[in-house]
């Protein structure tokens, strides 16, 4: 535990008493913060419980939870593998004669888990000389009518302990952090050239020496496998073949979240020392990591861009789960390791960090949260708080798993960080509900149960519905997210002596303070019509500053279930978006006269923040393009939402609109060369209005994301691509004749000017080489042909223009090595002249058409009108119709016609921040806080170890050494294990569309055969992200954060 002096006090309206703290290891000293402050008491009503059982001393309680082992993870496949660390083959794939289909559960890692899980429930129950007793049932978890069904042939392991409260929570915690929970898999793509020996083709001896070395320190399991195979035939259908990914190994890590984080990070470091890159570390206080990183890892990356150096952060939250594995040795919590060219630009990086924490002031506060949803947040939602801590540069002490504490405490350089965070983490917990299932009045002609009764009763319930239960005295208390919760209702209400009783039930629901009188309506008009029409009572508790309880109670399970149904689709939906805000005055209209208008229309509420509102006057520039229009309504209306969106949307010109985002795959270990061109990237962002956003070192990502309105994101997506370099290698059998025309005059004339004038491809003749074939010996030529990524969609008919060329001067064009396949047609389209309906049209003879990025990609106004009329084949069949199969599939789904749309996800722009987040303060319906705009993909991203002292360390930790040394560091030894080398090629799939002329955009009849966008409405197909006050699960649309009551959007 930090010892953090001086927090702060009550903020919600005010921050005039809030002081930095001082006791973090290398803060500025500040002489003016002498008094501390305290916080004022929370006014909280009496009946503001947490429904957690609070039983009288020595009284025997029930509690049943799952294991959250991740037995669905699937080990590497066994013709992948390549090489694997001693041990790790047999746990993680099925023994010899295992039959296909076996399910992931029983790969012997999971199987062994659960062995040991029993063993450990034994020992502590028969150390407990009968005062505990722990039981294990593992069962795949059945379909509950009209709850989200988990994953087919998942094994669910249950842990079922009766004894004293104290004793059993003690238990619950010792068990949780003893056990190897939450299983994952991280993949480190590594080029195929910097691991390989070229005489023997095989793996370098001292890298898999290198790789059995992480396993051991760290206990993880490593694999090394070959790249991902490649499909011809689909990689095909997006007109490029990716190959980028595909002629790269992969380092695949098994473990628990810290030993693969840690495994992770050393097999990063292991590829830079190949790179013959020097290695140092420093410390650094824990707590000081992220917010001396800055909002969206800025500050990191300007000082990777200005020393050329990698800087990898040890994980945020170590320790949490409790579990190592045994004879493991864990990462230092506070230690940063910095990979650089040379020790100078270490040093620099080091001087930069330094002077970063010398000017960071802190601010911190402690907030309150029941410590069932703590733990529910530790074990479900790490990876939001994760993101949410990195958007807005904080920090947040969580408690241990199991620790029963219900404290958080949040840091960072600036009050309303510290708000945004705190308010996005009280979001997070209001997606889980508790409830109480009392039995008043038990039926006098039913069998109490017995405790085995009981333990089998939990764990039935606990396997299907995924909520923690515990059972005292006739009482029921359940915790988990929404569906867990209802579903856990439902299971009990099944149950013959709970059904034949009288009971009473009560639900709790957190929410936003600011959202109480929307729930509740004028003179709680809403709440009494609801009370009324379902015969419940409802109950608004106090809970902390943030957020407040709605307490459902009632006497029978139909009352309370649409009680609660009610009650939920009063709650705010909600979405928001980005309008720059010299818009908003023409919106809003004269004396709001057009908002109004749109506000009757729709039933729903719109609320516009300038940056003043925010906060963000004289702040970094990212506050600029932040949501910045909130639309709310109550769930019931939640599909008004799309429609108030378009329309406003409507009155902004198009080169503003729809703030989007777009992910572009470039290899990660280029991202250096891209980081150092900062300068440029920056001219690039202020031309298109667009942000660059790096991935995080220790990340190994390759995904760059790029943000913008949407018209520009694609021709800022295209310039960018312009700056990374690709190749493409080709190979093909010599004769004199052949080898005389490539350097010729008349080639350098009709061939290479042309490549470059009309393919944007340079090429480079290589030297000649020999290879025998067949038992003779041919001379081979090697042509490289060179381009930007951007211009990859027209590689094919670069190589298909060099090999007509070719042809005529004895080239055998079976021969070619490199060759990119055409797509074939489709296997089913002789069937189609037979179904010759407007629904199954026929399909049309195929149309010669091109790639090539000089060409419009939106059609030809010269082309026959009827092409509007072809199948959805012709669309899919034609190469240089979409960019991608995936990106067709979006395209349908969004129904947008826009140029931007092409681009893959181009017109899902609202941010996934919750309306507690987005609108958090006690003023009306103001948003100044949440302006992060946190996303939250479902990656994983386990982290691993804090400390308090600020060293360097210039001795190499490392087995390749540092600096000069490294070069000789790699004996060339031979490797038993050979394979042969995939096809080298540098063309991608992810190259982006160019944009067509203006004239070829609209509403024009005429496109080019297969071009044609299918026409969607855009106002009832359009996905846009909702947000609703109602807790989301991991089933709602975006998990994580709040989603929309009712019907999931596609």
């Amino acid at each position: 535990m930090h010892k953090i002096s001086n927090f702060t006090g009550q903020a919600r309206h005010g921050w005039e008493k809030m002081t930095p703290s001082m006791s973090f290891g290398m803060s500025r000293p500040h002489h003016d913060a002498q008094m501390p402050m305290t916080t004022p008491p929370v006014k909280r009503s009496l009946g503001s419980s947490t429904l957690s059982p609070a039983p009288s001393p020595g009284s025997t309680i029930n509690l049943s939870f799952n294991v959250p082992f991740a037995s669905n993870l699937a080990g590497p496949e066994v013709d992948d593998i390549i090489h694997a660390s001693p041990g790790a083959f047999a746990r993680w794939t099925h023994p010899d004669g295992t039959a296909e289909g076996t399910p992931n559960h029983k790969l012997p890692v999971h199987v062994n888990n659960v062995e040991t899980l029993r063993a450990l429930c034994r020992q502590i129950s028969d150390s407990s000389n009968g005062a505990l007793q722990a039981t294990v049932t593992s069962s795949e978890p059945k379909p509950i009518p009209g709850v989200p069904r988990a994953p087919l042939k998942t094994l669910v392991t249950n842990v079922c302990l009766s004894g004293e409260f104290e004793l059993v929570n003690k238990c619950r915690g010792r068990i949780l952090n003893d056990t190897p929970i939450s299983l994952r898999c991280a993949t480190v793509d590594v080029d195929y050239n910097l691991i390989i020996e070229p005489e023997t083709q095989g793996v370098k001896a001292v890298i898999l020496k290198h790789m059995d070395d992480i396993a051991q320190r760290t206990k993880a399991d490593v694999f090394l496998l070959h790249p991902r195979s490649v499909d011809v035939e689909s990689a095909s259908f997006n007109g490029n073949l990716d190959t980028i990914n595909e002629s790269r190994l992969r380092i695949a890590i098994f473990g628990d979240m810290e030993s693969s984080e840690h495994a992770k990070t050393h097999v990063l470091i292991m590829i830079d020392q190949i790179l013959r890159r020097q290695v140092d570390t420093m410390r650094l206080e824990l707590s000081l990591h992220t917010l001396i990183c800055g909002r969206a890892r800025k500050n990191i990356k300007l000082i990777e861009s200005a020393t050329n150096t990698a800087i990898y952060f040890p994980p945020p939250f170590p320790r949490l789960y409790g579990y190592t594995p045994p004879g493991a040795a864990l990462r230092s919590e506070d230690e940063i390791i910095i990979t650089g060219e040379n020790q100078d630009n270490i040093l620099q990086a080091k001087k930069r960090l330094h002077d970063l924490v010398m000017g960071t002031k802190t601010f911190v506060k402690d907030t309150m949260i029941t410590h069932n949803k703590i733990d529910s947040i530790l074990l479900e939602r790490l990876d939001k708080v994760r993101k949410i801590i990195e958007a807005n540069g904080s920090y947040v002490l969580l408690p241990q798993l199991g620790m029963q504490r219900g404290v958080i405490r949040v840091q960072a350089t600036d009050i309303l960080n510290v708000e945004r965070t705190v308010r996005e983490i009280m979001t997070l917990a209001g997606q889980f509900y508790s409830a109480k299932w009392s039995i008043t009045g038990p039926d006098p002609s039913q069998r109490p149960p017995t405790p085995s009764d009981i333990r089998a009763m939990l764990s039935d319930i606990c396997i299907n519905s995924g909520a923690e239960i515990s059972f005292e005295k006739l009482n029921f208390h359940i915790h988990g997210s929404d569906d867990a919760v209802k579903a856990a209702m439902m299971v009990i209400n099944g149950i013959p002596f709970v059904k034949k009783a009288q009971y009473e039930m009560r639900v709790k629901i957190e929410l936003a303070n600011e959202h109480k009188e929307f729930v509740s309506g004028k003179k709680n008009g809403k709440i009494n019509k609801i009370m009324s029409q379902s015969n419940v009572q409802i109950m608004f508790d106090g809970f902390n500053e943030y957020n407040f309880y709605i307490d459902v109670r009632g006497h029978s399970y139909d009352a309370a279930k649409n009680g609660l149904d009610l009650v939920e689709q009063e709650m705010p939906a909600s979405i928001s978006f980005h309008v720059p805000d010299q818009y908003h005055k023409r919106i809003i209209g004269i004396g709001g006269q057009h908002i109004q208008r749109i506000m009757k229309k729709y039933s729903v509420f719109v609320k516009f923040s300038n940056a003043m509102d925010r906060g963000g006057v004289g702040k970094e520039e990212d506050d600029i393009k932040v949501d910045n229009v909130i639309c709310r309504t109550p769930a019931r209306n939640a599909d008004n939402l799309d429609l108030v969106k378009q329309e406003i949307m409507d009155m902004v010109e198009k080169v503003d609109a729809e703030f989007v985002s777009e992910q572009v795959v470039i290899d990660r270990l280029y991202h250096r060369e891209l980081i150092a061109r900062m300068n440029e990237l920056e001219e690039l962002e202020k031309k298109w209005n667009c942000k660059f956003i790096f991935p995080s070192t220790e990340q190994a990502s390759d995904v760059i994301t790029v943000t913008g309105p949407e018209y520009q994101v694609p021709l800022a997506v295209d310039e960018f691509l312009g700056m990374v370099p690709e190749n493409h290698p080709l190979a093909f059998p010599s004769t004199p004749e052949l080898s005389a025309y490539l350097r010729s005059a008349e080639f350098n004339a009709e061939v290479l000017e042309k490549l470059k004038t009309q393919h944007e491809v340079e090429l480079t003749l290589q030297d000649i080489s020999r290879e025998t074939v067949d038992g003779q010996e041919v001379s081979i030529e090697t042509v490289l042909l060179r381009f930007t990524r951007n211009n990859a969609g027209g590689l094919r008919d670069a190589i298909d223009f060099l090999t007509a060329r070719l042809v005529a001067h004895e080239l055998d064009a079976t021969t070619i090595k490199g060759a990119l396949p055409r797509p074939k047609s489709d296997s089913f389209e002789d069937s189609f002249p037979y179904f010759n309906s407007k629904l199954l049209q026929r399909a049309e003879p195929p149309v010669i058409s091109t790639d090539s990025p000089t060409r419009s990609t939106f059609g030809n106004s010269g082309e026959d009108v009827t092409s509007d009329q072809r199948s959805i084949f012709d669309k899919l069949r034609k190469p240089g119709s979409i960019s991608s199969f995936s990106s067709f599939l979006e395209r349908r789904k969004n129904g947008s016609n826009s140029p931007g749309s092409l681009f893959k996800h181009a017109s899902s722009n609202a941010s996934k921040a919750s309306l507690a987040s987005l609108e958090s303060q006690g003023s009306g319906y103001r948003n100044p806080w949440n302006d992060s705009g946190v996303n939250l993909p479902d990656d994983d991203n386990p982290w691993g170890p804090p400390t308090t002292t600020f060293t360097t360390h210039h001795q190499s930790k490392f087995p390749f050494g540092a600096g000069s040394g490294v070069g000789t560091g790699f004996s060339m030894n031979n490797s038993q294990t050979s394979f042969s080398q995939p096809p080298s090629t540098s063309a991608s799939a992810n190259a982006p569309m160019p944009i067509g002329s203006g004239s070829a955009i609209g509403a024009s009849p005429s496109h080019a055969p297969g071009d044609a966008t299918p026409r969607l409405d855009a106002s009832r197909e359009r996905s846009v992200d909702r947000d609703s006050g109602r807790p989301s699960t991991s089933n709602s649309n975006h998990s994580g954060y709040p989603g929309p009551i009712g019907p999931p959007t596609r």
